[in-house]
């Protein structure tokens, strides 16, 4: 069937309801925007610093999200052991687990008391919790899922035939992982990342949860939002369009990708 035909009325009704639904919040955001005393507040020192971290924050957990989430997306798509859909369903879980749960989780497991977190205190004096690095664990856990999804999917549907060409000619392991399987898989990791750090610099349940909400140290955007609602809301709609801006730009990137031409 035609996609240029047009949609039943059954169909179309609530398709606009829908968009009228999902779209209406924006523009009330949009509408209720102080356009005019939009540079000053945004030039404001709590809004700057917030700012800052979260930049700060969001792209170093996007790189440990490439350190880490890039080989387990290979293990994930190409190896072949026992439980590996075991495996692959746990990398999944922070996708669908609330946020406030998986900062309560990083508490029991990293904090003062926790399983891992007692040890590091104990041995190294290294305290997790309520510390800008507590902020890029927190970010890191919720976001790292989108990056290993991206990357599985991107190696599964590349072509092994030139990996298998670069091992006739000789080339080890190492060489044909970093000069053909990445090329070949870049596109997937570029969209991985972007998402990653989009997903980073909104959190918000676990970063409060496990990093606590302190100006200058782990006060990110989003919790700045969420504590200028209730004393200045124009703040409060003012970063929300920050955010707001990042996420249109997030979706331009990826337009490409998520858009049939």
């Amino acid at each position: 069937m035609s996609r240029s035909g047009r949609p039943p009325w059954f169909l179309l009704l609530p398709a606009l309801a829908g968009l009228a639904f999902l779209v209406l919040p924006l523009a009330g955001l949009l509408a209720r925007a102080p356009w005019s005393t939009l540079g000053t507040r945004l030039g404001q020192g709590q809004v700057l610093e917030a700012l800052r971290l979260s930049l700060l924050t969001a792209t170093i957990s996007t790189g440990v999200c490439l350190l880490l989430g890039v080989p387990l997306a290979w293990v994930l798509a190409r190896a072949s052991f026992p439980g590996l859909r075991l495996v692959r369903a746990l990398v999944t879980v922070p996708l669908v687990l609330p946020p406030v749960v998986g900062g309560v989780a990083l508490l029991l497991a990293l904090g003062r008391r926790g399983l891992v977190g007692e040890w590091l205190d104990a041995a190294f004096g290294i305290t997790l919790p309520f510390t800008t690095a507590g902020v890029v664990l927190a970010e890191t856990f919720v976001a790292m899922p989108f990056l290993v999804i991206s990357v599985e999917g991107a190696l599964r549907a590349a072509d092994l035939r030139y990996e298998e060409a670069a091992a006739t000619l000789g080339a080890g392991r190492w060489t044909i992982f970093r000069r053909v399987t990445l090329p070949l898989v870049a596109p997937g990791v570029a969209a991985g990342a972007v998402l990653c750090w989009a997903r980073a610099l909104g959190e918000f349940g676990a970063t409060i949860t496990f990093a606590g909400n302190f100006p200058g140290r782990t006060q990110t955007m989003p919790l700045a939002v969420y504590l200028a609602l209730q004393n200045d809301p124009q703040a409060a709609i003012v970063l929300s369009l920050v955010l707001l801006a990042v996420s249109v730009a997030v979706l331009a990137a990826l337009r490409d990708r998520w858009v049939e031409t």
